[in-house]
């Protein structure tokens, strides 16, 4: 129970502290109130002035990604380091970054999915080593690849790609009947200027699969034909189970239909099946079909290797040393942005120390948690995506003789001679790892 105020000539007893009158306690809210105001007003315009640390940040998130990313990863940080980050968010970012690259205004840190495209920027002395950066345990050399002595990147984002999705119900042997047909299949070859990847990364985890992580890593790192028999029969597998130069309107089906609509495709019972990386999960066609996913290797004709996984990821690499670049990117690096990205749902960490049991809380859904763990398998053999880690003329050329050939099989004679060719050009810059074991 309170002690009752004491009254006017009262004494206070000794010890007690006296309560201070009503019209000061209104004063100092007030004073309290207009502080909070002019914080908040110094602030805004510190940011407004420029005079607020800010560190520039290139990424293809949009939408809904870009979204989760500034709430899990981004927000974060500014509130930690107080540092602003002035974030472009495009779906056509290696263009981006060529065009600010080519006119000399770069951004700070950019993250990219091709290890092959930022070794070209390396070998242009466009790039800032990060070894110093990011802690030397959590991530292998396939993700963090050392080149030249340095260490030029890490992943914020990685996925799996060796998977193929089907809706729950379709188990067993329908599930072989279907990969069977060639109409079964959604695929979706159009990306913009990106377009016709979906059709290399077919063809990339077919020669994983049915020929090993050795033969993988000599082809993605330039030192095997591409008219070897092997990278042929890639192909030739490819064009039997999608239909290569098959109906017409399977063909423009595929051609015309982009990569992130290819699911939809599902909803109108045009396909059960899709070839596609676990990003895909969210898709709402998956969601409604309870999706589910199976190994590429068990439906894929003369796969021979076992937990042998294709996998990409978004990767983290610093061009402007200053210290708020270099505070951002030890932040992607750390296990608490690592964890926050994956623990939302929205993509997987391969850093070991950020694994979804060690405190993530949003892994709830079986085959999330799966996806997680296979990627930090220490047992599987993981091979980062062959196309992403060639040069990008090679990628870029890849990418087009996949569309051609789709439409038009018999020229994969002379679409191999000229990948071929383009391979042993001189100038080129290739990484040194791509499977984390072969």
């Amino acid at each position: 129970m309170s002690a009752p105020d004491s009254g006017p000539g009262t004494a206070a007893a000794p010890g007690a502290r006296r309560r201070p009158p009503r019209r000061l306690t209104r004063t100092a809210v007030v004073l309290a109130s207009c502080l909070a105001v002019l914080v908040a007003a110094v602030v805004v315009a510190v940011r407004a002035l420029g005079q607020e640390p800010t560190v520039t940040l290139l990424a293809n998130w949009t939408g809904g990604d870009e979204q989760i990313f500034r709430r899990t990863v981004i927000d974060p940080f500014e509130r930690k380091y107080h540092i602003h980050v002035d974030y472009q968010g495009s779906s056509a970012e290696s263009q981006v970054l060529s065009a600010d690259v080519e006119s000399g205004t770069p951004p700070d840190v950019a993250v990219l999915t091709g290890p092959g495209e930022l070794a070209a920027y390396a070998g242009q002395k466009q790039l800032q080593p990060v070894e110093d950066l990011i802690s030397g345990d959590a991530f292998s050399a396939s993700w963090a690849t050392p080149l030249n002595g340095h260490v030029y990147w890490f992943p914020l984002k990685a996925d799996l790609k060796s998977i193929v999705w089907y809706p729950a119900g379709t188990g067993g042997q329908r599930l072989k009947q279907a990969a069977g047909r060639p109409d079964q299949w959604c695929l979706g070859m159009g990306s913009g200027a990106t377009s016709g990847w979906p059709g290399t990364d077919w063809i990339e985890d077919i020669l994983l699969q049915q020929s090993g992580p050795r033969t993988y890593e000599q082809w993605a790192r330039g030192k095997l034909s591409w008219r070897d028999a092997r990278v042929q029969r890639a192909w030739t597998t490819w064009g039997h189970m999608v239909g290569a130069g098959g109906p017409r309107a399977l063909v423009l089906r595929a051609l015309r239909t982009e990569y992130q609509n290819a699911s939809g495709l599902l909803t109108r019972k045009q396909c059960t099946l899709e070839h596609q990386a676990s990003f895909i999960r969210n898709r709402t066609a998956w969601q409604d079909a309870d999706g589910r996913y199976v190994p590429s290797g068990r439906l894929i004709p003369g796969a021979t290797a076992h937990d042998t996984w294709e996998v990409s990821g978004d990767l983290a690499a610093l061009l402007h040393s200053t210290p708020a670049a270099r505070k951002l990117i030890r932040y992607l690096a750390s296990t608490e942005a690592q964890r926050n990205w994956s623990a939302g749902e929205s993509g997987f960490t391969v850093d070991s120390r950020a694994r979804p049991d060690s405190g993530a809380d949003g892994a709830s859904a079986a085959w999330h948690r799966s996806l997680a763990a296979t990627l930090l398998d220490d047992r599987a053999v993981h091979c980062f995506d062959a196309s992403d880690a060639m040069p990008p003329s090679v990628r870029d050329a890849f990418a087009e003789a996949a569309i051609e050939f789709l439409a038009h099989p018999g020229r994969l004679d002379d679409l191999l001679t000229g990948l071929d060719a383009l391979r042993g050009a001189h100038g080129l810059t290739w990484v040194p790892s791509v499977c984390d074991r072969s």
